[in-house]
């Protein structure tokens, strides 16, 4: 018994032995591999596509600025770029147009290197790789620069309860000659982001002299669209060579939706104007424009993937520059697809998990902004959940509609344009297509 016994402690201590050999060949294996680390992998990660918002004063929950920052976050963090539910981007990849300009999503190889730093224990590493800080702008400072004009609505008092409301308020922009608009932003009073359901801000003044560069445009004069603001949307930049006319006396009108949230609130949203330099001629008028509305929505209590189309046909040709779907807290994805005058349909874009808290413009990069003829019809496909797994949704057991208040919806996108004439609209696209021949030439020969 006794030699049996020996035996079988023997056998054990010479399997621990056997196991401590492996850890430490393994050990060994890590030691030699290069460790992922925060200041040196993660946080230029972050510096690009978080820190925007994740830092103090900004919108998001929590600072992700300094390792001390995001250590207690590790775990959320990884979970959270696995899923792709941030940065905020809901482009649905591997459909239609993939190239947008400042685009924040992280790659890949970018959200793998943030799950090897947090299951390797999430290491700061040596503080000598932490690159500079970015200097960013206050909050609550334009996102694109210094405006122009900033042009402000009187004050409007939110109570802390009550119904949502909705009204126009007019104001000068106090601007003695004509200007080019290159840029615009509109945004609520400070701290006022909750109770601001939407501004949109449209252009007053009168018709001859747009007649200028919108003439050819199909943009007439009147009340013309300037700019919209709802939940995460920041400025409209417009592409080089565009632009809309702000006439000298022009005036803006500020269409509001404000909503109660329980705490009294008083409200002074903002306009600002970026312009070209005095002597800049355009080439381009640009606008954007509702696309594909359809406001006869019927969202059962219950349902999910309740699916709508709307439609709008170009008169023109156009060079399509941006999409931004729009739909309330019931919207699930939303397509745009172009159905051209020969009968071929292509898929522009999709968002495919769109969320109400963010009203993101996707731009298409220059080279492949869709060309389109005029004829062309614009199909846009909405789809709604109104059930409970919807966690937006205000209140899952009752139908909605359309409607403009909160708990109501709405289904369509907001499309940006240059409209071309037959001339340059064939140039551009023999220009494109002879680019994209090059670029399968080139892969040919590799």
């Amino acid at each position: 018994m006794k030699s049996s016994a020996s035996r079988w402690i023997l056998s054990g201590i010479l399997l621990m032995i056997a196991l401590g050999s492996t850890a430490t060949a393994q050990t060994a294996n890590l030691v030699g591999m290069p460790q992922v680390t925060f200041t040196k992998d993660v946080a230029p990660i972050l510096q690009r596509s978080c820190q925007k918002c994740h830092r103090p004063g900004s919108m998001a929950p929590m600072s992700l600025l300094t390792y001390q920052d995001a250590r207690p976050w590790a775990r959320a963090i990884k979970r959270e770029v696995e899923a792709r539910n941030m940065p905020p981007w809901y482009i649905a990849r591997n459909v239609g147009i993939e190239q947008f300009k400042n685009d924040p999503s992280l790659s890949k190889g970018e959200i793998a290197t943030i799950v090897k730093w947090v299951d390797a224990g999430a290491p700061m590493g040596n503080p000598a790789d932490m690159p500079r800080p970015v200097q960013f702008r206050d909050d609550n400072a334009w996102t694109i620069g210094d405006p122009d004009v900033v042009v402000t609505s009187p004050s409007h008092v939110i109570p802390a309860e009550g119904s949502d409301w909705w009204g126009n308020y007019i104001v000068e922009t106090q601007l003695s000659e004509d200007r080019w608009l290159r840029a615009v932003e509109a945004k609520p009073g400070a701290g006022n982001k909750p109770v601001v359901h939407h501004l949109v801000a449209s252009l007053l003044q009168d018709e001859d002299n747009e007649a200028q560069l919108a003439g050819r445009s199909g943009g007439a004069g009147g009340e013309q669209f300037l700019v919209e603001y709802a939940v995460g949307k920041n400025g409209d930049v417009f592409p080089d060579g565009t632009a809309r006319l702000v006439k000298a006396g022009a005036k803006i009108l500020f269409n509001m939706h404000y909503h109660p949230i329980g705490e009294r609130k008083v409200d002074q949203s903002q306009i600002a104007l970026y312009f070209y330099p005095k002597g800049y001629s355009p080439k381009y008028y640009y606008q954007s424009l509702h696309t594909g509305d359809n406001e006869d929505l019927d969202l059962p209590a219950g349902e999910d993937n309740i699916r709508s189309e709307g439609y709008s046909r170009l008169n023109q040709n156009a060079r399509v520059t941006a999409f931004q779907p729009h739909l309330h807290n019931r919207g699930k994805a939303q397509c745009l697809e172009a159905l051209y005058p020969d009968g071929k349909l292509e898929m522009l874009s999709c968002v495919d998990r769109y969320k109400f808290g963010w009203h993101i413009v996707y731009n298409y990069a220059d080279d492949v902004a869709p060309l389109l003829p005029k004829g062309t019809v614009l199909k846009v496909t909405s789809w709604h959940n109104n059930t409970a797994s919807n966690a937006y949704n205000p209140d899952p057991s009752n139908w909605a509609g359309f409607g403009q208040r909160s708990i109501d919806d709405m289904s369509f996108a907001w499309v940006s344009y240059v409209w071309l004439d037959d001339e340059d609209f064939a140039r551009q696209v023999a220009e494109r297509k002879a680019k994209q021949q090059s670029i399968v030439a080139q892969q040919k020969e590799r």
